[in-house]
């Protein structure tokens, strides 16, 4: 603390320590029937608002002050902070204390309010708080608790605050090509909920709402039992005429993009699969795997040719980490950045690595074993983001290429592989924090070109080839009690596919089936225990990687074909920061 701070930090206790004695007190705020004490300089020096009411609002003798519109409770808190520049911001006096702070524009404190409400944003208070922004100027406030609104609706849906909205307010909203519902039929119960509060005053709303609901997103079932069932619906023209329209886009074509309420939302995250291995050559091929609309969408790629490969994202970027490009094994890695669509360098690894395991851990890249054109390795090594530097950590127990890994509970797992001699069933875990390896029980199956990921909080080891044929079957792996268990295989056998975790779906991307190269893809649900198909990618592949975008700012470039972007209506309707 410099010597100015230091006698700065020393006046301020003197004068509380007066304030609180009364000694040299020279005016009393009064709020309801408390009175506090002060020193109008120190307020002064403050608050704007009593620098005008000391000195052009009252005359000099007046020493009583009452102050409307303010809790006893938050006036102390605001004297507090003049005098000793620190305030104790809690759930209980967040809201009410902005308010105060606002309205005698002690700046300080609407900070230090707009910081806490930001980083306690949830499902029930958000609306309020994005209201309360509204009156307390705070576009940053503002700008994160309707971003906040959009990405969690269906928990915002089901909170009693939904009924502060208005008519304008709520249609804006569900406008939103972005709003992030899985289920379109959250925002048509959405709609009932928020006209149900006021019957007879909301009702008259209702055809303007409906239009906003996606119901040719549904199924003509939903629309049939759920939708025409309810009487509002029932006994109004213009509402019928809306579902009438749904039911005739649902029978033409579920996914249409030029029709609002046949336009599937945006989804908050997007599946990109990445390079590979195609027509006895390797391909810079990017997809991207809207699960809303149920489609792939190619991205316009540059990048270098390459397969067996990993891949993460990280800080809006997507990083590819060695693999092969058809002569020989890389150590490079290339960084694609999401929002312009170009390409960089970035840091080379120490070693070459085809056929790695890449995972993300703490915003770090880690970057296992592999094969560098002579040996299958043990080593790892760890890439920090802010430093463009790549450092070796402790080399695992095994070496293996063609395994895979994941992280979960701060540990980054890795299953199955080839150590040069034969096709592994062993696991191991990294734990950074002691920067050390530690085995597990092995696998049921020996997997190489294994598809690894963390999923239910259990580690899932799919397909793969186990040296004698390529596998259906899928095992995941408790932390908990160290033992593995079967689960439900997959529909179709591969090895050096593509896999990922979407909105609580694992998905099985392209490979090889043992027979030839496919763009097959499949999901798998943990609460049913099984796997179902989903859209092909637009070219079979293998040596792939998929990894997760999620609530990107240039989502559109990914989830939407460039030739419909003109048909979203994503104009930001909050206050930017």
């Amino acid at each position: 603390m410099s010597d100015q701070g230091s006698s700065s930090y020393m006046s301020d206790s003197v004068f509380n320590d007066f304030r609180l004695e009364g000694y040299l007190c020279d005016a009393v705020i009064k709020v309801q029937d408390v009175e506090f004490k002060i020193h109008k300089l120190i307020l002064c020096k403050c608050s704007p608002y009593f620098r005008a009411l000391f000195r052009r609002w009252s005359t000099p003798d007046k020493k009583v002050f009452d102050i409307p519109g303010v809790s006893p409770a938050s006036m102390q808190l605001i004297i507090e902070f003049a005098y000793t520049g620190i305030v104790s911001v809690t759930e209980d006096n967040a809201e009410e204390l902005l308010l105060a702070a606002d309205q005698f524009n002690v700046m300080g404190i609407v900070q230090a309010c707009c910081h806490f409400l930001k980083e306690h944003l949830s499902p029930s208070n958000c609306i309020g708080i994005w209201c309360l922004s509204d009156i307390c100027f705070s576009p940053r406030l503002q700008h994160k608790a309707y971003c906040y609104i959009i990405d969690h609706f269906e928990e915002v849906a089901a909170c009693e605050e939904l009924q502060q909205l208005s008519m304008q307010q709520l249609t804006d909203i569900l406008d939103r090509d972005d709003l992030n519902v899985r289920q379109e039929s959250a925002v048509y119960e959405a709609v009932l909920r928020w006209i149900a509060h006021k019957p007879e005053e909301r009702k008259t709303h209702l055809a303007a709402l409906l239009s906003k609901v996606r119901l040719a997103s549904t199924s003509e079932e939903y629309i049939t039992q759920n939708v025409m069932s309810n009487e509002l619906v029932r006994t109004d023209n213009q509402s019928l005429g809306i579902i009438s329209e749904s039911i005739r886009l649902l029978s033409a074509n579920r996914a249409n993009f030029h029709y609002p309420q046949a336009r599937p939302r945006l989804p908050s995250d997007i599946l990109l699969a990445t390079g590979g291995w195609i027509d006895g050559g390797p391909t810079n091929f990017i997809e991207a795997y809207n699960i809303r609309a149920g489609r792939w969408v190619t991205v316009n790629s540059d990048g270098s040719l390459r397969g067996y490969h990993g891949t993460a994202c990280l800080h809006g970027s997507m990083f590819c980490v060695g693999g092969f490009d058809g002569f020989e094994e890389l150590n490079s890695v290339h960084r694609f950045d999401l929002t312009t669509l170009t390409w960089h360098e970035a840091a080379p690894m120490h070693c070459r690595r085809c056929y790695a395991s890449v995972t993300v851990l703490n915003g770090y890249i880690y970057a296992i074993g592999g094969y560098d054109g002579r040996d299958r390795l043990s080593s790892a090594e760890c890439y920090r983001p802010e430093t463009n530097q790549w450092t070796q950590i402790a080399p695992m127990h095994v070496e293996r290429s063609d395994a895979n890994c994941t992280t979960l509970h701060n540990k980054v797992y890795i299953c199955g592989g080839f150590s040069g001699h034969e096709v592994l069933n062993t696991c191991e875990y990294y734990n950074p924090q002691t920067n050390q390896w530690t085995m597990i029980t092995p696998m049921h199956s020996r997997r190489s070109g294994i598809g690894v990921v963390a999923y239910a909080n259990h580690v899932y080891a799919v397909g793969g080839y186990d040296g004698n044929e390529h596998l259906r079957s899928a095992e995941a792996y408790n932390p908990r009690t160290n033992r593995w268990h079967a689960v439900s295989s997959m529909l179709t056998p591969r090895s050096n596919f593509g896999i990922e975790v979407i909105e609580n779906q694992l998905f099985a991307v392209g490979g090889f089936t043992g027979l030839s190269v496919t763009s097959s893809v499949e999901y798998y649900n943990t609460a049913t225990d099984e796997w179902r198909e989903a859209r092909d990618m637009d070219i079979s592949r293998s040596a792939l990687t998929c990894c997760l975008v999620s609530r990107h700012p240039n989502m559109t470039s990914y989830a939407v074909p460039p030739r419909l972007l003109q048909f979203l209506h994503l104009e930001d309707k909050s206050v930017e920061s």
